[in-house]
């Protein structure tokens, strides 16, 4: 391995030459800064100077006293496992398909025209639609809205829109898989916030705030995987926090918004300079229809847009099409009521079934969405192996770690759970952590 180079610019070059032929290969230490200052007679300043533009471009990592070594594609968690049929799926995350409409139908409606290069990127009508429903929530702020391909995809474009590599962002934690996995590989620097019953807390979102982040990304309702929902009064509370710092960029995760119980309490500052609400499609017209509809201010829209909009990028004119259609029918509207009852009845039964056996949950954690948070007073990894030797797949809940805590819980999913599969769950369960070390 040769390094070569005067200069900062140069030096990054040779290394990241290195890489691109092999001989440097993920995880490969880089030579401490003082060595290879020495050794290319540089200021050693000039070598640092060098990591840190290999640090920024995503090519290298810092690790402390454990210097820098060369980066590789890191593997992330995600959500909708799959099992082989080998184990009950309690993981994945999905929500119950029956409970899903024909988006067939939707495709052989009236109106439709193939889109060409140049249409306009959101459909009318559902631009229309969109605005009608977003208007209760956000009154007369002004705000636009765009589609994307869901919401991780508006999430990571609206954070590139305003941030670059190295730049942190204020996360809850837990969190969901798929915002974690944005962060790490876009290179930028996560913040966990502590969540309580109550949604984020106004004190570790303060904290955050004056470590310096750029954004913040919180979930209002159905927060992923705990299920707690911001209250009215928590949401006073973060907005009083986040007054302080108008220049940060607020994006509202808001992805369980039409089948949850809770209401919405918007947590964003009235007025804030940079704002985002994106509502996800996918928990009840389906994840396949790769759909969020995103409001936001004038000049995140004209970023955003922009972003979507450059020949390549907008979202299906005939996708945008059939979930307009979903959208207006009275029947959709009708199942999309039926499964919001259906996954509180479903979630409620398997905690009932756990208090039965002596396992609380917090109130908190059973306010909304598909999956059910179960703390443990124990690791979670054993007991989640030890579900799956009797044919229950679960979630360890330290997979959800947006920072260094490993939180004892289980993520389990109850989106399609059945009164049986709920009673020999909680069996199950009950038995496990009757038998601590003897999983």
């Amino acid at each position: 391995m040769s390094i070569y180079g005067t200069t900062a610019a140069e030096i990054a070059g040779s290394v990241r030459d290195l890489i691109a032929s092999g001989e440097l290969a993920p995880q490969d230490l880089l030579p401490p800064v003082r060595m290879l200052a020495e050794e290319l007679g540089v200021n050693r300043n000039t070598v640092a100077s060098a990591y840190r533009q290999l640090v920024a471009a995503g090519e290298a990592v810092t690790r402390g006293r454990g210097g820098t070594v060369v980066a590789g594609v890191p593997e992330l968690a995600s959500e909708g496992a799959w099992f082989g049929g080998r184990l009950t799926d309690l993981a994945s995350g999905n929500p119950d398909p029956q409970l899903l409409p024909d988006v067939l139908r939707a495709f052989h409606g009236d109106g439709y025209r193939p889109a060409l290069y140049g249409a306009p990127p959101v459909d009318e009508r559902l631009a229309g639609w969109a605005t009608e429903h977003y208007a209760p929530d956000l009154g007369d702020t002004g705000f636009r809205v765009l589609v994307t391909h869901g919401a991780v995809d508006a999430t990571e474009r609206l954070l590139n829109a305003y941030l670059t590599r190295g730049d942190a962002v204020a996360v809850e934690d837990p969190c969901f898989l798929a915002s974690i996995g944005t962060l790490r590989l876009n290179g930028f620097r996560t913040v966990a916030v502590a969540v309580d019953e109550q949604g984020m807390r106004p004190d570790a979102l303060r904290m955050a705030l004056e470590d310096g982040v750029r954004a913040v990304v919180c979930t209002p309702r159905a927060h992923n995987p705990t299920g707690v929902s911001i209250t009215a009064e928590r949401a006073a509370e973060l907005q009083a926090v986040l007054a302080r710092h108008p220049q940060v960029l607020m994006i509202e995760d808001d992805h369980f918004w039409a089948v949850s119980r809770a209401a919405y309490h918007r947590v964003t500052v009235p007025g804030s300079m940079r704002w985002a609400l994106v509502r996800s499609l996918s928990k009840f017209l389906g994840p396949d229809m790769r759909l969020a509809l995103v409001a936001c201010d004038e000049e995140t829209a004209t970023r955003l847009g922009t972003r979507l909009n450059t020949g390549a990028t907008w979202v299906s004119g005939l996708l945008q099409h059939a979930a307009h259609a979903l959208l207006a029918s009275s029947d959709v509207t009708a199942l999309t009521a039926r499964a919001r009852e259906t996954y509180v009845q479903r979630r409620n039964l398997l905690l009932a079934q756990l208090a039965q056996r002596g396992i609380a949950v917090p109130d908190g954690c059973r306010s909304d969405g598909l999956n059910a948070w179960i703390p443990l007073k124990t690791p979670a990894r054993p007991v989640a192996d030890a579900l799956a030797r009797r044919g229950w797949a679960v979630q360890p809940g330290d997979l959800f770690s947006s920072g260094t805590s490993a939180a004892q819980a289980l993520r389990v999913t109850t989106s399609m759970l059945t009164d049986e599969q709920a009673a020999q769950f909680a069996d199950d369960l009950a038995d496990v952590l009757q038998r601590p070390g003897r999983y």
